[in-house]
């Protein structure tokens, strides 16, 4: 095998794995999530969690590499709930803002809760040593795949 045929099955692989992985963690989550709530869902929720502050509908379509519609129907569904509020935006208002509630923050950690058997389980299979271990190289590998879109 060439030295660039090596190079790309060893990305292709980690890229697989990281893939199914994804696949694997979701579906798991999903079935564990409060009723009504799904992954995407989840997943906006978490990230104002992560990040703080306001969004724009496209800048969260950007940040999950999703169509516009497919935001605005997760942020509809979100609002619907009382879990973000989408209002227009006051430098120009032809834009629309969206923060999380109170409520879209209390929903998050109900949802992180709701994990625990999940997670208590594989803490049985995944050793804390080996998972702490990998973290700093999936936070590498995100961020440099964000920061080169």
């Amino acid at each position: 095998m060439s030295q660039r045929e090596e190079t790309v099955s060893a990305y292709f692989r980690l890229f697989n794995e990281i893939g199914i992985i994804a696949q694997l963690s979701g579906n798991r989550l999903e079935r564990v999530l409060p009723e009504g709530m799904s992954l995407a869902q989840f997943s906006v929720l978490n990230h104002f969690c992560r990040l703080g502050g306001a969004r724009s509908p496209t800048r969260l379509a950007s940040a999950f590499q999703v169509t516009k519609g497919a935001m605005t129907n997760t942020l509809q569904r979100l609002e619907a709930h009382g879990f973000v509020t989408i209002r227009p935006d006051d430098e120009d208002a032809r834009a629309k803002v969206v923060e999380i509630t109170d409520a879209g923050r209390a929903a998050r950690e109900a949802a992180i809760l709701a994990t625990a058997p999940t997670v208590t389980q594989l803490a049985g299979l995944l050793p804390l040593a080996d998972v702490k271990a990998a973290l700093p190289f999936l936070e590498f590998v995100r961020k440099t795949l964000d920061e080169n879109r």
